[in-house]
């Protein structure tokens, strides 16, 4: 994703992440950190080692990407591959869970983007059409980024939002996703706010990879500022979606044992921006996720592995069974 637009808090001159990284991630989840050190000496993230509720039959291996673009842009310009491998999650045909019988969390319904479609880079035209996002106009949808060998940021989010539908249905949630590579394109980012909230979601997750330089790694997660402009009026969820970032941000250092972005919000991972879309125009609680930088080689050797996928996946839904049982 890009990093400019109104609104959007810049991001801090480049630091050791030490410092900043132990004050607050101490601050957001107690004992987080203390996990992120402990999983680092013992296994390290990436090496596809065991995680709490990781699939004991998610291959480490990278998969093979289609061929890209030589100009990379952090908006995404590669063409992606639309086929799955063998390591990425099976999807099944409808995009919304049965209701659990039981669980903990009987009765909530989480709604998650896996952000942009595989199918966007056929469809230029539709998804260039400017829509209304409260604060200004904008696209209605990217391609996406990739990863330098091609590996699509589409397919990502898809295969994670998979493992997170099986994670959160475990726990007893209604799951929806806003697509399922079961369209040709899109939805635009104006429908997929209004998927969440004619849902009546108690929380939505938008799932993403940057596209940002190399040697910027790390995850991070986006707040909603507060905005009441147009269409969009921000202001009744600010407060629990920064609930429902602190917790996800927590819960995946501690799962994943990644650190926060060393290029974005100050070694906290989290950032606040008032230029997207698909956070102006919710009305229920609701993040996005940068889960690391696809043009980075160690983060998209993470981003590609099966594995670490399953980790992200526990984190970010761990941060969701958190928000949601209070």
């Amino acid at each position: 994703m890009s990093y400019t637009g109104p609104g959007f808090d810049l991001p801090q001159p480049r630091r050791s992440l030490r410092g900043p990284l132990t004050v607050a991630l101490a601050a957001l989840v107690p004992g987080a950190l203390l996990g992120w050190a402990v999983y680092a000496a013992v296994d390290g993230p990436g090496n596809g080692g065991s995680s709490a509720g990781a699939s004991a039959t998610a291959s480490a291996s990278a998969p093979s990407g289609a061929p890209s673009s030589t100009t990379p842009s952090p908006s995404g310009d590669r063409k992606p591959s639309a086929s799955p491998t063998a390591e990425e999650s099976p999807s099944p045909s409808a995009s919304t869970s049965a209701p659990a019988a039981s669980g903990p969390l009987k009765g909530k319904v989480v709604v998650i983007d896996p952000g942009h479609n595989p199918g966007n880079f056929r469809h230029t035209a539709e998804i260039n059409r400017q829509v209304d996002i409260g604060t200004n106009r904008k696209e209605c949808d990217t391609t996406g980024t990739s990863t330098d060998d091609g590996y699509a940021e589409a397919r990502f989010t898809l295969d994670v939002a998979h493992r997170m539908r099986a994670l959160l249905e475990e726990q007893g949630a209604t799951v929806k996703l806003t697509q399922d590579a079961d369209r040709p394109f899109g939805p635009c980012v104006d429908e997929r706010a209004r998927i969440g909230n004619a849902a009546k979601a108690d929380a939505v997750v938008s799932l993403h990879a940057d596209g940002s330089g190399a040697g910027n790694r790390g995850f991070h997660v986006i707040l909603p500022g507060a905005v009441d402009a147009g269409a969009a009026d921000t202001r009744a969820i600010v407060g629990p979606s920064r609930d429902l970032g602190e917790r996800i941000a927590g819960n995946f250092v501690r799962v994943t044992g990644s650190a926060p972005s060393n290029y974005v919000g100050g070694g906290t991972g989290l950032v606040t921006r008032k230029d997207l879309g698909g956070l102006n125009l919710s009305t229920v609680p609701k993040v996005f996720v940068e889960c690391g930088n696809m043009r980075d080689s160690k983060d998209a050797a993470l981003l590609t592995s099966g594995a670490w996928r399953q980790k992200a996946a526990r984190g970010i839904s761990d941060g969701i069974v958190s928000f949601l049982r209070g």
